[in-house]
């Protein structure tokens, strides 16, 4: 018997046991061999400091059912993992421990201290993430694990960096740059985030130099950016500024005289037509003043507080320093209005405080060369998104972004390796570090102190994780890589700029496919995040535990969370999850091992399966299923190729529950019957249910690992060879693991269109009897008489043929079936495409009664709908009560008038 399969699936018991399996067996590791075309695959590397969230759980959840379909197509299936640095997060932690522990900064202990004790930091928790990733069932080959700053990587950053830097491609400037004031660093485009807040234009009066009583009116969102402006810009054809142009204005509170210039940026129609101009903090007034040669005035401090430039402000914070100038404008009269209104502004993605443009030293590299190299990888097909629709945005990003500031100034991270020679001022960057300037000899060499935004490693990835720089095997054979994963978030900051590197470093596109997967909502479609508290552990979801609003969990398993995501995955759109909605998943993994559980008892208990089975011994339903099962084949294998995650899941689901589990099982146990288990066609009975069974766990193996495992080791106990035709004796036996089985072959001489319309003819007429029976109330196991008229002879030449199976999955006596027939008296109907059933009810049920109580029901749901309907009518309630207990009502209403149309339609019945 089953003895060793218990009633239910535990995966609290299983997971571990089936995951320690499969990597002591290797059955994640992958070499290069000419036999396979090879499918990689490269993780997006987690931070570091990273522990698992659903957004991850999500991209690596769809990275493994790519992997796993792939491996059991015959590719060899490479899944590289990694983590990565997270220069900024990584020492931002640290610096918070040391702060905490000590009351030091990293300036008390020394940059070599802190860079130690973020590597031991690094060695302790920089795994977490990783052991997470073994829960949810990731099958990377972990022994290829890459870290974006060990030694091979770090010696692909400095290639590139040095290879960029000789080809004129990477360069020093004084320029503006996003800073960070939190972080003090400066930070990319690509590292703001843009945010609301409430903020006005404040309209300041700038006196006329010599012309008392004159003033020129400029408006603007940063008041306190006035003390750093070095000039007034008007529109060359503004006829109401047309004398002022070459005069000069006197700066408000600092009494310093600036120039009124002419330039058309400056825009006639927008504010007061006079802009101030201040080129050390805004990017517009930057390039002004590159025009016009005007001085630029740095005002701000690393930290956000204001330097000696502000006069009478120094030291003050600078949103401190705002109200207090606007507080010295009105004292002196010159603040002419402020119109309050709300603006999005630019914040640290970090710290999400305001950015503020600096004039600094950095690091950029000149993007567009490089930019044409991914624009064209992307327009030849090198390079394909999916959805499609994602292209537009990468291209749009092409199109407008600006040179790429790479430097931070910050510790960890690969430093900039550009060394300057303090005796003749030369600049030094090679692949190894110098000794002693090759221009003068001297050995007084400084390097940079800043290192490289983390993203300057991360977009080698692709090919530095293989071995590039040199010229390994693996680079050979896995490069370039089949499929990136990721979120839209990052086209920009990682996507585009692996596009560049690969085409400019190996000739090559890194990946053949891009797929974008919508983003992580909760209930309410907001984003999830720890500060609103309405995140999701994906290993409570997954083990059980207390999530963080402090509801215990018992766990769904990492299946049942899987197939949730990838049921949900749909074209990129975003994804509303929460705990519940999980409760599907485990219900699937419950019905799929109900459903083995019920071929493996069938095995124990029978006289084996046919040892022989040639086409012509299938049965009808054994044809049906097997007709099912091959379309289901090429629809799903057509699914996963083409990265629908969700079709390929409602797939499986469809045909496991609706027709292998509702139809095909329960047809089996007809045949199945004790005193007919041993009878030849129950050995074919049970030859095909094993051979479905099979079937159906490699078909579900790439979302529902775990499971399928634990029931393929069973039924290889019980069926070692599960070949459908011909003599078991010459069949192979099945791989001891379902990941080194392969994927299902098509099967087009089972597709049997005769039979699939056969089975749908009979299918309906069975529905229709028990729609009836649950209409009206009768149980399951009540022997009731139906009458069956069909639409067409070709339905009911079909319901003759079936008629067997209809009564008997029916439990009905069809009495008659023609085409034409009249309804009885006092019989139900059910109306269905294809033909009508009716059932008379008249000494089956007691008519009177039973119309009692449906009208006693019919008038608690009027009441119900009456009492809804004029609640829901009330202004005053739908207009304050909360959106939720609306919601509710409204959900009554609907509930209600379903009800009163169900109980009308029976009462119909007994008429």
């Amino acid at each position: 018997m089953t003895g060793d399969m218990p009633t239910q699936y535990d995966p609290k018991q299983t997971e571990d046991r089936i995951y320690s399996f499969w990597e002591k067996e290797g059955c994640f590791s992958s070499t290069p061999n000419p036999e396979k075309t090879p499918c990689t695959i490269v993780i997006p590397p987690p931070n570091v400091t990273g522990v698992l969230h659903m957004g991850h759980a999500l991209n690596n959840t769809l990275q493994d059912i790519v992997i796993r379909f792939m491996r059991m197509r015959g590719r060899e299936a490479l899944w590289i993992p990694g983590t990565d640095h997270a220069g900024v997060a990584t020492q931002a932690v640290v610096e918070k421990n040391l702060w905490n522990n000590e009351r030091k900064t990293r300036h008390d202990i020394g940059r070599e201290e802190l860079l130690s004790r973020i590597w031991k930091w690094k060695e302790k928790h920089g795994d977490t993430i990783i052991e997470q990733l073994k829960k949810l069932g990731c099958s990377c080959d972990w022994s290829r694990t890459r870290f974006t700053m060990d030694k091979g990587l770090s010696k692909a950053v400095r290639t590139v960096f040095v290879t960029l830097y000789k080809k004129g491609l990477i360069y020093r400037g004084e320029r503006l740059v996003n800073w960070s004031c939190g972080l003090q660093t400066a930070l990319s485009n690509d590292e703001l985030e843009y945010e609301e807040i409430d903020g006005g234009w404040w309209y300041i009066k700038y006196p006329v130099e010599g012309e008392a009583g004159r003033y020129v009116t400029i408006a603007t969102t940063r008041p306190e950016t006035m003390l750093g402006d070095t000039a007034v810009a008007v529109h060359p054809d503004d006829e109401r500024y047309n004398d002022l142009a070459g005069k000069r204005v006197i700066l408000p509170l600092l009494d310093r005289p600036i120039p009124v210039i002419a330039d058309e940026y400056v825009k006639m129609d927008e504010g007061t037509g006079c802009l101030k101009v201040t080129p050390a903090h805004d990017f517009n007034d930057f390039e002004i003043g590159n025009r016009h040669n005007l001085e630029r005035i740095n005002i701000l401090n690393k930290d956000g507080t204001l330097n000696e430039n502000a006069g009478p402000y120094k030291g003050l914070d600078r949103f401190i320093a705002r109200d207090k100038v606007v507080e010295d404008l009105k004292k002196l009269k010159l603040l002419e209005n402020f119109e309050p209104m709300k603006h999005n502004v630019a914040h640290c993605y970090r710290t999400h405080q305001p950015i503020e443009p600096m004039l600094s030293k950095q690091w950029f590299v000149k993007m567009k060369p490089l930019v044409e190299l991914a624009r064209n990888a992307e327009k030849n097909k090198k390079v394909e998104f999916h959805p499609e629709r994602w292209s537009k945005t990468f291209h749009q990003w092409l199109d407008s972004t600006p040179d790429w500031c790479i430097s931070r100034q910050i510790w960890w991270g690969h430093r900039i390796p550009v060394w300057t020679c303090n005796a003749c001022g030369r600049e030094i960057c090679e692949l190894d570090d110098p000794l002693s300037c090759p221009s003068c000899g001297s050995n007084d060499l400084e390097q940079d102190p800043d290192v490289l935004d983390t993203w300057f490693s991360s977009q080698l990835w692709p090919f530095s994780t293989l071995g590039w720089p040199e010229k390994t095997p693996d680079l050979d054979y896995y490069y370039p890589t089949e499929l990136l994963v990721t979120d839209r978030g990052i086209i920009a900051l990682w996507v585009a700029r692996m596009i560049m590197m690969g085409e400019y470093f190996m000739g090559k596109e890194p990946f053949r496919h891009v797929y974008i997967h919508g983003t992580i909502l909760d209930k309410n479609g907001e984003r999830m995040s720890k500060s609103k508290g309405n995140g999701i552990d994906p290993l409570v979801m997954i083990r059980g535990g207390t999530d963080i609003q402090g509801k215990s969990w018992d766990g769904f398993g990492a299946d049942a969370v899987r197939f949730t995501l990838a049921t949900m995955t749909t074209e990129g759109q975003d994804l509303r999850i929460w705990p519940e909605r999980f409760e599907a998943g485990r219900n699937f993994t419950n019905k799929v091992w109900n459903a083995a559980r019920f071929c493996l008892m069938k095995l124990d208990s029978g006289a084996g399966i046919a040892q022989i089975l040639e086409p012509g011994d299938l049965a009808f339903e054994d044809k049906w299923i097997l007709s099912r099962l091959a379309r289901t084949i090429d629809k799903m294998t057509l699914e996963f190729e083409s990265f629908k995650f969700c079709d390929a899941a409602h797939t499986i689901y469809d045909f496991t529950w609706n027709e292998f589990c509702a139809w095909y099982v329960e047809l089996t146990k007809f045949r199945l019957r004790k005193e007919v288990s041993e009878s030849e066609d129950a050995r074919v009975a049970r030859r095909v249910l094993v051979y479905v069974l099979d079937r159906v766990l490699r078909l579900l193996h790439p979302v529902g690992s775990f499971i399928t495992e634990e029931i393929w080791g069973l039924l290889n106990k019980r069926a070692p060879k599960r070949e459908l035709l011909g003599d078991l004796d010459n069949a192979p036996i099945e791989p001891p693991a379902i990941i080194r089985a392969s994927w299902p072959q098509p099967l087009p001489e089972f597709v049997d269109n005769d039979t699939e319309r056969s089975m749908q003819v009979a299918m309906e007429a069975i529905r229709a009897v028990r729609n009836v029976r649950s209409r009206t109330g009768l149980a399951p196991a009540k022997r009731i008489q139906a009458i069956i008229t069909c639409e067409n002879k070709d339905t009911y030449k079909i319901v003759e043929e079936r008629l067997d199976l209809i009564k008997a999955m029916a439990a009905a006596d069809i009495e008659n079936v023609g085409v034409g027939l009249e309804r009885p008296r006092q019989s139900a109907v059910e109306v269905c495409t294809q033909m009508t059933v009716f059932v008379p009810l008249l000494g089956i049920i007691d008519l009177d009664a039973e119309r009692k109580k449906l009208e006693s029901a019919l008038e608690k749901a009027l009441s119900i709908l009456e009492r809804s309907k004029k609640k829901l009518g009330n202004p005053n309630f739908t207009g304050k009560a909360p959106a939720e207990i609306v919601e509710k009502e409204h959900r009554i209403l609907a509930e209600a008038e379903a009800e009163a149309t169900k109980i009308k339609d029976n009462l119909k019945d007994l008429s």
